[in-house]
């Protein structure tokens, strides 16, 4: 497999972490969807990150449907699962994946709005709803996480585990200063130990390339 995308975009990131954690071999090419638009798009018509590239040919999107898939791989060959399989439990997981998206989401809005649109052409009112909405995502997740800490170990962390850690270390690098460590301790304390883990050091923020598997 080859997963296409760079990890400065935090769906490719949780894939990227995702994979090594199930324990799927699979190939990372930091191709940009900007600087690189001409080569993602000879892979991956649509030039959307993540893209993964099956053994087959057949290439899939959306870092949600790639990560049901990967799951399916990884099945029947290991215990390891990232998603619960007790209805109670994976709405749970659910519940805060869904979270730690949207958070995902409106970050990448801020962020396109503030350094892809011209300053004259930036929409106040646009940046005051998301930059809201962001707020919101993570005070939920936040509250979420005082009620029931998220499991933090390599053997034991799941899906939103990992999609949080990805998701408040993305927007606190790109957006610092908008979503505050102190106003949100659980989170951070979350996400700085999610980051010492080995598949989140292999597969760190920004322009690099994961280690070849496999």
């Amino acid at each position: 497999m080859q997963l296409i995308g760079m990890l400065d975009s935090p769906y490719v990131r949780r894939v990227a972490v995702s994979l090594q954690l199930l324990g799927l071999p699979f190939e990372h090419r930091s191709i940009s969807v900007f600087r690189g638009y001409d080569a993602f798009r000879r892979i991956s018509p649509v030039v959307k990150a993540p893209s993964l590239v099956c053994d087959d040919g057949a290439v899939l999107l959306d870092s949600t449907l790639i990560l049901d898939h990967a799951e399916a791989l990884a099945a029947p060959t290991t215990a390891r699962r990232l998603m619960p399989a007790g209805l109670a439990e994976r709405r749970h997981t659910l519940q805060l994946v869904g979270l730690a998206l949207a958070a995902c989401e409106k970050s990448v809005q801020i962020v396109y709005e503030q350094q892809l649109r011209p300053a004259d052409k930036q929409h106040a009112p646009w940046l005051a709803r998301v930059t809201g909405q962001t707020l919101a995502a993570y005070g939920e997740l936040e509250a979420a996480l005082a009620r029931r800490p998220l499991a933090v170990a390599a053997d034991t962390i799941d899906q939103a585990g990992v999609s949080t850690a990805v998701a408040w270390y993305f927007t606190q690098a790109l957006l610092p200063g908008v979503v505050s460590p102190a106003q949100h301790p659980r989170l951070a304390e979350h996400s700085a130990r999610a980051e010492c883990l080995p598949a989140f050091r292999a597969a760190p923020h920004g322009d690099g390339t994961c280690p070849v598997e496999g």
